[in-house]
């Protein structure tokens, strides 16, 4: 059974930071891309970056390029996400996924097979 448990996430001022993980398991394959989506209410949800599995490759939303950054621990099975100089318009579910997927970037959810259940972040002003 695939699981992806999302932790980090909470209540932090603007200009603040936070660090979400993802811990993966019961993956049927050994090789694949791990990459975090946000989620506001009212809104789609809306791809914020992604790291490939050697983790030399990553692309981020232009939204957070230079504040956000993804690592991975492949021993871990563990994505991270380093979230710096936080803005209220970050607030959202963060969610992160697996993709076992060969395209570059892989920014739309339809390319993501498996899903966490979310982690909330709130940004206040």
């Amino acid at each position: 059974q695939v699981q992806l448990v999302e932790s980090g996430g909470g209540l932090v001022q603007a200009g603040g930071s936070l660090r979400l993980s993802c811990a993966a398991s019961g993956l049927p394959f050994s090789s694949y891309s791990m990459g975090w989506f946000r989620q506001a209410p009212g809104k789609e949800r809306e791809f914020v970056a992604v790291i490939k599995w050697g983790g030399g490759y990553t692309y981020y939303a232009e939204s957070v390029k230079g504040r956000f950054i993804i690592s991975r621990d492949n021993a871990k099975n563990t994505v991270y996400l380093q979230m710096n100089s936080l803005k209220p318009e970050d607030t959202a579910t963060y969610y992160c996924a697996v993709s076992f997927g060969g395209s570059r970037n892989l920014a739309g959810p339809a390319e993501y097979d498996y899903w966490g259940q979310g982690t909330q972040v709130t940004v206040s002003s």
